[in-house]
């Protein structure tokens, strides 16, 4: 059985959701809980180092299993960024381009040892491995380059928000109309989508005076979360998102 879902309106949601719960719970983890960036990313990467033993020991697509580990690694590539930034100084120029090249060189390793980078045909270790990979760096570029972009251009939240959209917007476009490939499609707006969700989870968490509407994070993270887990059971009732195997 394929071990990752079809690509979906739902797998959509969720995967935006998913990103701006990571924004908001090591923000919260973080900065109300005072955890600090060193001890947030141990505790988040344990979490996710023991969801994804039992994501590769499942034969199959598990709902729950997979986007737990898919809102876990989105807080994680959001800590590996934040730490490299904060702690050591790095310019998010510099995190955007590493990233980007560690993302380019997952690619083709995957490639040259699989000959496909479709995602209908993750039923082995070493191409899960690979996937997973590759998700882990998607959410760290799209961090460094959103705050790159957002602190460059001095945007704000939700005006951050409307501009990843309108790129997300582009890709779709180009995808539907002049047929782009559909797997540069699908990673190039999973990477965009990480920087949508964090600049959206910012604008409802963050307090009115710095361009937020002061929601904040506790209340944002547990609208996200009880939305993802409705449609996760969903989900699993209905197998609407399984897909066939290719080899």
């Amino acid at each position: 059985m394929n071990k990752v879902p079809e690509v979906t309106i739902l797998f959509w949601l969720i995967k935006i959701m998913a990103t701006t719960v990571g924004e908001t719970v090591a923000d919260f983890l973080n900065t109300n809980l005072n955890l600090g960036l060193t001890v947030t990313t141990f505790v988040m990467g344990g979490l996710l180092f023991v969801t994804l033993f039992f994501q590769f020991s499942s034969k199959k697509y598990v709902p729950r299993i997979y986007w737990l580990a898919v809102v876990l690694i989105s807080v994680v590539g959001t800590l590996i960024t934040d730490n490299l930034t904060d702690n050591f100084g790095v310019p998010l120029e510099t995190t955007t381009l590493i990233f980007m090249f560690a993302l380019l060189v997952t690619f083709a390793a995957w490639y040259l040892s699989e000959k496909t980078l479709s995602i209908h045909s993750i039923f082995t270790t070493k191409r899960e491995a690979f996937y997973w990979l590759a998700i882990l760096f998607t959410f760290a570029l799209g961090t460094a380059a959103g705050d790159l972009i957002a602190e460059g251009l001095s945007l704000g939240y939700w005006k951050s928000a409307l501009l990843f959209a309108a790129l997300i917007g582009i890709v779709t476009i180009a995808y539907y109309r002049f047929k782009l490939n559909s797997g540069l499609s699908f990673w190039i707006a999973y990477i965009l989508t990480r920087p949508f969700g964090a600049s959206l989870g910012d604008y409802l968490s963050q307090p009115s005076n710095a361009g937020g509407i002061n929601l904040g994070t506790v209340r944002t993270s547990a609208i996200f979360l009880a939305t993802i887990l409705s449609i996760v059971i969903y989900l699993t009732k209905t197998r609407i998102d399984e897909i066939p195997l290719e080899e």
